[in-house]
């Protein structure tokens, strides 16, 4: 990967250690705490309490997302979960919020406090490699098809791009596009899990048009997001390859 630190940030000052440190601690922090806690159990207790605490449970579901994103836990439970709590459309909102905002956070981590120790994580990959050339042209363009492409994982990337060249602002929104289509997907997904799992609760059983529209509406929301994914590494196979 090329190194992008300036004299400066290769022999930091003293004023400027303190970062260096920082930036260490949390990294192990974030690797014990990974080895020593169960967070798929912590997460499905999260949304057990949200459940029960009404009007503030959108705003506590966007704060523990956004906490589990730096965290480097992975979002899928949460993601399914917002479907069953908040609905498609609230739960997508939710979702989107929380992730471009837990993004955006990685981002300034792996820039400003944990940029050494990013840069050791990413060095041997090839990909991210060819990732950080492509950025220093394209910008944004690579952030977005890097989001709608599944081939990168989402949390080490948002620290990956942080030692880039790309600005923030481009960063934030091309990262809230790319990923709306899998919100959408993964939320409309834990919806009708959680309406089956609530079947004849609200007394009356769904009809067979009901489960035939529903049915309809995850197949065409899964196609048109497999398809942009698709279309998304076909275009970043050309922009990163040598």
């Amino acid at each position: 990967m090329n190194d992008l630190r300036s004299p400066d940030e290769k022999n930091p000052p003293p004023s400027q250690r303190w970062k260096l440190f920082l930036g260490i601690a949390l990294a192990v922090a974030l690797i014990v705490a990974a080895q020593f806690f169960n967070f798929q159990a912590i997460l499905k207790n999260a949304l057990s309490a949200i459940a029960s605490i009404g009007p503030w449970g959108p705003a506590a579901f966007i704060l523990i997302y956004i906490v589990a994103t730096v965290l480097f836990i992975p979002g899928s439970l949460l993601t399914l979960g917002s479907g069953v709590l908040f609905g498609v459309v609230g739960g997508t909102v939710c979702v989107s919020i929380g992730s471009v905002l837990g993004a955006t956070c990685a981002f300034l981590i792996g820039r400003y406090l944990t940029r050494d120790w990013v840069s050791k994580q990413i060095e041997g990959n090839p990909k991210f490699q060819a990732i950080d050339s492509a950025v220093a042209s394209e910008g944004w363009k690579i952030v977005l098809l890097t989001r709608l492409s599944p081939i990168f994982p989402f949390n080490l990337l948002n620290y990956a791009f942080g030692v880039t060249q790309v600005s923030l602002r481009d960063y934030f929104f091309a990262s809230w596009l790319g990923m709306i289509p899998g919100t959408v997907m993964y939320v409309y997904i834990g919806y009708l899990a959680g309406s089956l799992a609530a079947l004849g609760a609200e007394g009356r059983s769904r009809t067979a048009a009901e489960w035939a529209l529903y049915g309809i509406g995850l197949l065409a929301t899964i196609a048109l997001t497999v398809y942009a994914a698709r279309l998304a590494k076909k275009a970043l196979d050309e922009k990163i390859s040598p």
